[in-house]
């Protein structure tokens, strides 16, 4: 492929992060008196900005979801941010994309206050030119925001032109988001989103394990 800027989602796709967002959704819904113990309705918020997946699962107006993204907050600035591991393999796929001459981002619906914390708690920092999130309030939520900022950031405007750029992530919102961008985009399986899933909102390729991505 001829992909020379690479963008990376960070949950689910650089960072198993699935426990320390699980538990701060849960601690958010006991504070409204929601007991929620299935894993499977706790996983859907992996990924998605976090008001609207409150507002679409639970049924909570927007400024209960503020609320609940602020309880969520609350737990995950302190205890749940940490509550994370790197894929296996992660690393060094990265390490060997960077040495190959390819330039590495992060594009993320995770608040941007958290991502540099959470890059250079597990060694990740030092491959990437530059990691975005979110603002704090999440107006900037939307996956195709996020991947919109950091092109006209990095001013990688003709590099998305002549279609240089591709989004490397596990779920719906990541392909959405590049699709919005005039964007390729990779889909990864060791995720938390399905290959149907990936399939059906148009990801230019689907690959199963992490050392694909330099065969890609």
């Amino acid at each position: 492929m001829h992909y020379t800027h690479l963008f990376f989602d960070l949950d689910g796709t650089l960072t198993e992060s699935g426990p320390g967002i699980t538990n701060c959704v849960k601690y958010a819904l006991e504070k409204f008196g929601i007991d929620e113990r299935d894993e499977g309705n706790l996983k859907r918020f992996i990924g998605p900005p976090l008001v609207d997946s409150f507002m679409e699962f639970y049924g909570f107006s927007e400024s209960d979801a503020r609320e609940a993204m602020r309880l969520y907050r609350e737990r995950f600035g302190t205890v749940g941010i940490f509550e994370n591991s790197v894929y296996e393999g992660i690393p060094e796929t990265l390490a060997k994309l960077k040495d190959s001459g390819k330039k590495l981002y992060v594009a993320t619906s995770k608040p941007e206050i958290y991502v540099p914390r959470i890059l250079e708690h597990f060694d990740l920092s030092k491959y990437f030119e530059d990691a975005e999130g979110s603002d704090i309030e999440e107006t900037r939520s939307n996956k195709a925001l996020v991947i919109k900022y950091v092109i006209e950031k990095n001013g990688l405007e003709e590099e998305a032109k002549a279609n240089k750029i591709v989004m490397i992530g596990d779920r719906k919102h990541d392909i959405i988001g590049a699709k919005k961008n005039s964007l390729e985009s990779i889909g990864c399986l060791w995720g938390y989103g399905s290959r149907k899933e990936l399939s059906e909102h148009g990801a230019t390729t689907i690959i199963e394990k992490v050392e694909d991505l330099l065969e890609v």
